[in-house]
């Protein structure tokens, strides 16, 4: 099993460590997936080389480097904050700035959904944020019918209440739970959450 540091040097990126130099209360601290979990999602089949993945709150991009690596999908990541946003350009030129990965700086409520059946979050931001995501991704399933898939690593229970119960206004009433991957086995402790849920549309 590979390091998160050997990862990097393969990929011929820079994404280790946590910043929390830019969270506030609405934009949680950068803290990249860890690889081991990447390598058990790109390993569960939900996600294959025809998906395009939106990777919500993409820090300096090392979701969409790593499923594009391994199962050759494209990834388009959302970065609100500019100087990490550089970093991830950054990342992409010593990558190869191939075509298949890409990153915008926008905010993820603002972002206007016009591909993508695959929403990945690690938590990125509060649940309100993550309502008025959800909305767009909705509008554009009515605009745009296809089978949607969303992965939440490490769930928020303020996330999983609202995925579970929905909304008063029926916003999620064609979201139902998938499954989810179990990740207690690589980490030390038993923490719950050490999970991707999956949820469908």
């Amino acid at each position: 099993m590979m390091k998160d540091s050997e990862w990097d040097k393969k990929l011929k990126i820079h994404t280790t460590g946590r910043d929390d130099s830019h969270a506030d209360t609405f934009h949680h601290p950068y803290e990249p997936t860890p690889y081991v979990v990447l390598e058990r999602l790109a390993e569960s089949g939900y996600i294959g080389k025809e998906n395009v993945v939106i990777d919500y709150g993409c820090g300096k991009g090392r979701v969409g480097f790593f499923l594009h690596y391994r199962l050759g999908c494209k990834v388009i990541g959302l970065e609100y904050e500019e100087q990490i946003y550089r970093q991830a350009q950054e990342n992409l030129q010593s990558y190869g700035g191939r075509q298949g990965v890409e990153f915008v700086c926008e905010s993820a409520e603002k972002y206007e959904v016009t591909e993508g059946d695959c929403f990945y979050f690690f938590n990125p931001f509060p649940v309100e944020i993550l309502k008025s995501v959800m909305r767009r991704i909705v509008n554009s399933y009515y605009e745009n019918p296809r089978r949607l898939q969303f992965f939440f690593y490490y769930p928020d229970d303020a996330y999983m209440s609202y995925l579970l119960a929905g909304d008063q206004d029926g916003l999620l009433s064609e979201l139902y739970f998938v499954d989810e991957i179990d990740l207690g086995d690589l980490f030390a402790g038993a923490d719950s959450r050490e999970k991707i849920v999956i949820f469908e549309m």
